[in-house]
């Protein structure tokens, strides 16, 4: 089995660290928000990452297959494939 470490960014995470992600990107109406229409993927420890749409999707689906039960056919289980 793969190891259990996705690359945000430039970051290569476990994915054990990944608390929750965001399902809609962020807004504040701040003029200086730096963050705005990035999705939030909260860490451990008061961490968090921001990313793109795409690269928040490729997290969910690593979540669910890393979390899902290897008895169930289908894609979830078996082999990690990122």
């Amino acid at each position: 089995m793969h190891a259990p470490i996705i690359k945000i960014d430039d970051k290569h995470v476990p994915l054990y660290r990944i608390v929750w992600v965001a399902d809609l990107p962020h807004f504040c109406g701040e003029e200086d928000c730096v963050r705005e229409g990035y999705y939030e993927i909260r860490l451990d420890v008061d961490d968090s990452l921001w990313t793109n749409h795409q690269d928040r999707d490729r997290v969910i689906d690593a979540l669910n297959q890393w979390c899902g039960d290897p008895r169930d056919e289908g894609e979830l289980g078996g082999e990690l494939e990122f």
